[in-house]
């Protein structure tokens, strides 16, 4: 009788013990998975963004526009990027490319190309987020004035790379994303949102594994309605489709960024229909959840004043942190997000 009760006592014990090791290791794990995200948030950095933007929103690339030389030259821009970084295609090797005939553009317009990056998650490959913004812009006018489109959408352009940059630093470090990332820079956007029609149509990955569309469009200046407040950012379709994905920013916001989430626009009354207007829609509409980051028009949206001198690059960084935590959240969570509208 004495040995069936130390039995008992000592599974007991061996129990307790293993079942505190549990709790403290989920606690340490839980505290250590905040760290790392502010470590590799905190390498997303104004001046990284200010010198990449001052080259992307510059003359050279003539206004970015769909299917021309200064598009093109953006493409190469962003393919070396990737390269330089040792961030592999989707593709295959050297192959960064996603290109759109002219059948699937606009009868006039040339030939263009998405430009895709990729880090192969650890534990749930299979599962692939999307970073997404559009890198093309309205080119040049019939006096010869370049639209340089540094907020639109140069500031999301550059934000994706930080973030890139951000991932490809913790996979070096061994704490790589646990499901895949898609950084996807589409064309088209300003002549119909057309790359990333074409990439809804022909996906890298079946839109099926897709969890989830965070994208980026103008997120450098601030609106007339924040001229005295420029803390925020105005986030759209986020509970759309996923109120977990809309929880998750919040909190992720509440923890780390601590900007004004502003959702006047996500409201279906709003007469700019801007969750209509902008690539995620693409995601969107295959029942795909997505977030858009925006900071609001301007007095130089689609303007040849929207120039990277105007950017608040401090703004611009933290911006561009949320959609990090954000992301990292989505890849790291044990489930992926839940669709439930």
């Amino acid at each position: 009788m004495k040995k069936i009760l130390f039995i008992g006592i000592l599974i007991s014990f061996l129990s307790v013990g293993f079942n505190n090791r549990l709790i403290a290791q989920a606690a340490e794990s839980a505290e250590i998975t905040g760290k790392l995200a502010q470590k590799f948030a905190e390498g997303i950095t104004e001046a990284d963004l200010k010198t990449r933007l001052y080259i992307i929103a510059s003359d050279e690339f003539e206004g970015r526009n769909t299917g021309e030389p200064g598009q093109k030259l953006a493409a190469e821009y962003l393919k070396n990027f990737y390269s330089d970084k040792n961030i592999a295609s989707p593709l295959g090797e050297g192959n960064y490319f996603q290109e759109i005939p002219t059948e699937y553009l606009k009868a006039n317009l040339k030939p263009s190309e998405n430009v895709v990056a990729f880090i192969k998650g650890s534990e749930k490959p299979n599962e692939i987020v999307v970073i997404s913004a559009h890198y093309d812009h309205l080119g040049i006018d019939k006096d010869g004035e370049i639209y340089n489109g540094a907020d639109d959408d140069g500031s999301g352009t550059v934000a994706v790379m930080a973030i890139a940059e951000a991932f490809q630093k913790a996979v070096e470090e061994g704490n790589g994303p646990k499901r895949s990332i898609l950084f996807l820079h589409v064309t088209g956007e300003e002549k119909g949102l057309l790359g990333s029609k074409y990439y809804a149509n022909f996906p890298i990955f079946p839109l099926e594994n897709t969890v989830a569309d965070l994208n980026i469009d103008m997120i450098g200046r601030t609106d007339e309605a924040h001229e005295s407040n420029p803390n925020y950012i105005y986030l759209i379709g986020s509970d759309k489709l996923s109120t977990e994905l809309h929880n998750l920013s919040e909190e992720m916001n509440d923890k780390f960024t601590k900007l004004n989430l502003d959702y006047k626009y996500n409201e279906e009354s709003d007469p700019n229909r801007f969750y209509y207007r902008s690539d995620h829609y693409s995601f969107a509409k295959n029942n795909i959840p997505v977030i858009f980051y925006f900071n609001g028009t301007h007095e130089n949206y689609h303007r040849t004043s929207d120039t990277p001198d105007k950017i608040n690059y401090e703004l611009l960084a933290k911006r561009a942190q949320l959609v990090f935590y954000t992301a990292w959240e989505i890849a790291n969570r044990e489930n992926r997000i839940a669709v439930d509208k």
